[in-house]
């Protein structure tokens, strides 16, 4: 797909990985709109990629994942503006094992929700264009971290709905892709609050019953939020330089540097 001239829109867009992945979109060519619950951030970042890149290519609107009637709200003004979505990033998440409910409505349940009215709007059968819907998961939704249970949960969750929506997709002629990304620890607000959210498991910081994910958080805790969104364009567009090692598995795309760093 290329991604000139697409519109995408973008949840947890105004910091971290969000931020990183609606820049490169819009460096690629593609409008874009942000979609996050911290306003503060969200229109400060839409100002400045106003001057960038001007005030026509961007939207943003404060919403709140757990609310159906904010996300169909943003999704009816995207397409009204825009005329179209053409792809969707479900990057919205949170790590707070202390709030494990709040960790599992936000990362699962949000994630869903915007999914589903995602196939509202861009699904063939009911007059959509199709598209791309890419879900931001984890390493922890690929091998489990003890020190945070609930969110590996949750991440594995993502895996496992992006696979089955891929396969229903397919099957059924949608006319979307589902894919899932797995990037390891990046530097974003997340990762700084890391310890304060840990809760009964902040021993296990960097325990782990399976040694891989103990050298992946090392060697990734020094991963900056832009080598996530490049990888995620190349998701999207082929011909953006890759990272090493990207692969294709049952259309879920994960990506991991090697772990033999130490």
């Amino acid at each position: 797909m290329a991604l000139k001239g697409k519109t995408a829109v973008v949840t947890g867009a105004a910091l971290g990985i969000g931020k990183a992945i609606t820049e490169i979109l819009l460096q690629n060519g593609a409008k874009v709109t942000l979609l996050d619950i911290n306003e503060t951030a969200g229109k400060t970042l839409k100002e400045a990629l106003n001057k960038q890149y001007g005030e026509e290519r961007s939207l943003f609107f404060e919403c709140n994942v757990e609310s159906e009637e904010q996300i169909k709200a943003a999704f009816q003004s995207t397409v009204d503006t825009f005329r179209g979505i053409d792809i969707v990033c479900n990057n919205a998440g949170i790590l707070n094992e202390k709030q494990w409910e709040k960790t599992v409505s936000v990362n699962v349940m949000g994630l869903i929700r915007v999914s589903y009215v995602a196939l509202e709007y861009m699904n063939k059968l009911n007059g959509g264009k199709g598209g791309t819907v890419i879900n931001v998961a984890s390493v922890a939704g690929l091998t489990p971290v003890p020190a945070c249970p609930v969110y590996t949960a949750t991440k594995h969750a993502v895996v496992g709905f992006t696979r089955a929506m891929a396969a229903a997709s397919s099957a059924s002629g949608y006319g979307l892709r589902f894919n899932a990304v797995c990037p390891s620890l990046v530097k974003t607000d997340l990762i700084a609050s890391l310890m304060d959210n840990l809760g009964q498991f902040s021993h296990l910081a960097y325990a782990t019953q399976c040694s891989s994910v103990q050298r992946a958080m090392k060697c990734y805790v020094d991963d900056d939020p832009s080598s996530t969104s490049i990888r995620l364009a190349h998701v999207l567009q082929p011909q953006v330089s890759p990272p090493n090692n990207t692969r294709l598995q049952h259309k879920l795309y994960i990506w991991r540097k090697s772990f033999n760093c130490l």
